[in-house]
């Protein structure tokens, strides 16, 4: 988590818009901002797009939202005239592919709900993600999997936030599902997501929908042998 760049985010996903003053323009053209509605890539969740507007009017697109050097940099695309420090932008995001990884991204962790082992790896995309599970011994049948996602996330769970000391994860180790991307720690606090009473609870510094209702039709795609007992599952949106 950046310390200069307040994540408004990570409190609302459904925030679009925003307005924002320009801490910095890096070497490179990325724009730093002290607060934003742009979700940096992270998480297998890919930066957000969209557009920071002058007072002028003059709109400077946003190619992605990228963490680098402990900021959040808003990465212009080619030949975007640059702000300077100190002005007021208009922050706004493309709603219609962001809202789609939020779907996308909390079917991943319905995926987790239905299949209890460790994960690999995650990608999330708008229309496609993929998930790699260590198996072990589970056996897997994709059909049933596909009924199963689709019955949660037709069920309409809340899927809300909640937030537990660094220490209190650490005594709950259970809670960490991922062996590839270790949770935000370091500023006290971690972020947990629920989903329904039972369905599902861990930390997450992604974006979500407010119910799995919002999801929409699911389809397991393809599923690949990626080692001895690594499964790489591919999930659909279908509309």
């Amino acid at each position: 988590m950046t310390d200069r760049t307040e994540e408004l985010f990570r409190a609302d996903s459904y925030l679009t818009q925003c307005e924002a003053t320009v801490l910095a323009v890096n070497e490179r053209g990325g724009i730093i901002l002290d607060r934003t509605v742009f979700y940096p890539t992270g998480g297998g969740q890919p930066g957000d797009s969209g557009t920071l507007t002058r007072a002028d009017g003059t709109v400077i697109r946003i190619a992605t939202t990228l963490h680098g050097d402990g900021d959040i940099i808003h990465v212009p695309e080619a030949d975007q005239p640059p702000p300077t420090a100190g002005e007021t932008l208009a922050c706004a995001i493309d709603w219609e592919p962001r809202h789609k990884l939020m779907r996308m991204h909390t079917t991943m962790h319905l995926m987790l709900a239905l299949i209890p082992r460790p994960i690999n790896g995650c990608q999330v995309g708008a229309d496609k993600s993929r998930i790699d599970f260590d198996l072990g011994d589970f056996a897997l049948d994709k059909e049933k999997l596909e009924t199963d996602l689709n019955a949660l996330a037709a069920a309409d769970h809340p899927v809300v936030a909640t937030w537990i000391t660094d220490a209190e994860l650490e005594a709950r180790p259970d809670l960490i599902r991922t062996m590839s991307v270790a949770p935000p720690r370091g500023h006290g606090t971690v972020r947990l997501i629920k989903i329904g009473e039972d369905v599902d609870l861990q930390p997450c510094g992604g974006t979500h929908v407010a119910r799995t209702g919002e999801i929409g039709r699911l389809r397991i795609g393809k599923v690949e042998n990626k080692g001895a007992h690594n499964k790489r599952i591919a999930v659909h949106l279908e509309g």
